[in-house]
């Protein structure tokens, strides 16, 4: 029977699998994935001491050491099922089942789409969709594009966009709608906005982030928008339509108030061949359901998360999480949570005898100082949000809470 089996072979599970062999374990990662690396594969920007980021490298590095300390990586393989054993966990893929002590859920984030009229035609895509064809397949997902959603993910992504070639014609919001939401507030985007305004290219921008409130940034706000890296970010239009015949030719749009009232009679299409729908990310957590997990619903980590302490276990014997199926956070602190994981998995194995809780605990102070570090917060009030998370743990690790 293998030590340990890990779903997922992003940033927390090759962090996980490597901190695990480190340790003497028998380790697999499963992906349904071509290649591993998860959502590093996508990442490409520049920090703000110049450095440049290249996920593709990253991942390459992470899969290379954990290649080198024996780990078994499968990947174009999917988990459909899960069962509890006497002694571990029967993992149920399209291939075969594979028996193992511990199992590591380590699956990321998905995207919320929001339906738009016109979203099924071709040359819509999420903005995932359109980093992952730039980044990772070298493909421009078009020549000039609208991005409709105004977050974290989209700003970055669109300037990822930009460095491949790809001229973004702006970043607007969606019509208010019930599945739309908050991503329809501009106040709410304004929020999100100027958690990235230290990222901004122009000072003017970079010295208001940080003393403008959302209201008031959103009441001045320019109808016409700022720009950031020459893309224009239009908290003031929405995105009433996509049109186009067999695939993408524009988009209607329409000013909006501060409280995002369409403005009559300021409609007008803009041209474009392609366009992303940016939703925001939430947990992938269905295995974790399936499994039979708590679950909590934290709005800070992007909805319902899998309830689980400091150490990355559930409340299931031999189950841990990490990375963003615990919440919505970067690759470096997903990274950091793995190998957390992957001591305490060596922990309750009795393979890390030497100072094992001393470890542990050198590992967690880690994440926190990694999340302390994190060029962006994808939600604010993040670390609170997970100490109220860990003390529900102890309270009620007993109690499942269905989603």
């Amino acid at each position: 029977m293998i030590d340990l089996v890990i779903v997922g072979a992003g940033p927390a599970g090759l962090g996980a699998a490597i901190s695990a062999a480190e340790n003497g374990l028998k380790v697999c990662i499963l992906d349904e994935f071509v290649r591993p690396g998860g959502r590093l594969l996508g990442q490409l920007h520049e920090e703000p001491d110049g450095k440049w980021v290249n996920g593709i490298a990253e991942a390459q590095k992470l899969h290379e050491r954990a290649i080198q300390l024996g780990v078994h990586i499968q990947c174009g393989l999917s988990v459909y099922d899960l069962m509890e054993l006497d002694n571990g966990w029967c993992v149920f893929t399209t291939e075969k089942a594979i028996e193992t002590k511990c199992l590591l859920l380590a699956t990321g984030a998905s995207e919320t789409p929001i339906p738009i009229p016109g979203w099924t035609l071709p040359g819509v895509m999420s903005i995932g969709a359109a980093q992952v064809m730039g980044n990772v397949h070298r493909v421009k997902p078009g020549e000039k594009g609208i991005i409709i959603g105004v977050n974290v993910l989209s700003v970055a992504i669109a300037r990822e966009l930009q460095l491949c070639g790809v001229h973004i014609e702006s970043l607007l919001l969606p019509q208010p709608s019930l599945l739309s939401g908050d991503a329809a507030n501009p106040e709410k985007m304004m929020e999100s906005l100027l958690r990235l305004s230290h990222l901004a290219p122009s000072p003017l921008i970079r010295f208001g982030g940080k003393w403008v409130s959302p209201k008031l940034g959103t009441r001045l706000y320019p109808k016409n928008g700022f720009k950031m890296w020459d893309i224009p970010i239009q908290l003031r239009k929405t995105a009433l339509e996509i049109l186009g015949e067999n695939q993408v030719e524009g988009v209607r749009v329409a000013d909006i108030t501060a409280t995002g009232e369409v403005v009559p009679g300021t409609e007008k299409v803009v041209s474009a061949d392609f366009v992303c729908i940016a939703g925001g990310l939430q947990p992938m957590s269905e295995l974790a359901a399936v499994a039979g997990c708590a679950f909590c619903y934290v709005p800070e980590l992007g909805g319902h998360v899998p309830l689980h302490n400091e150490s990355m276990q559930t409340n299931l014997e031999g189950l841990y999480v990490a990375g963003n199926i615990t919440g919505v956070e970067s690759a470096k602190v997903a990274r950091a949570q793995g190998a957390v994981a992957g001591l305490a998995v060596a922990r309750e194995l009795k393979a890390l005898v030497d100072r094992a809780d001393e470890k542990i605990e050198a590992a967690i102070a880690e994440v926190k100082e990694t999340r302390r570090k994190a060029l962006i917060q994808f939600q604010p009030g993040i670390e609170a949000a997970r100490r109220k998370l860990y003390s529900d743990f102890y309270e009620n690790s007993e109690k499942v809470i269905s989603i």
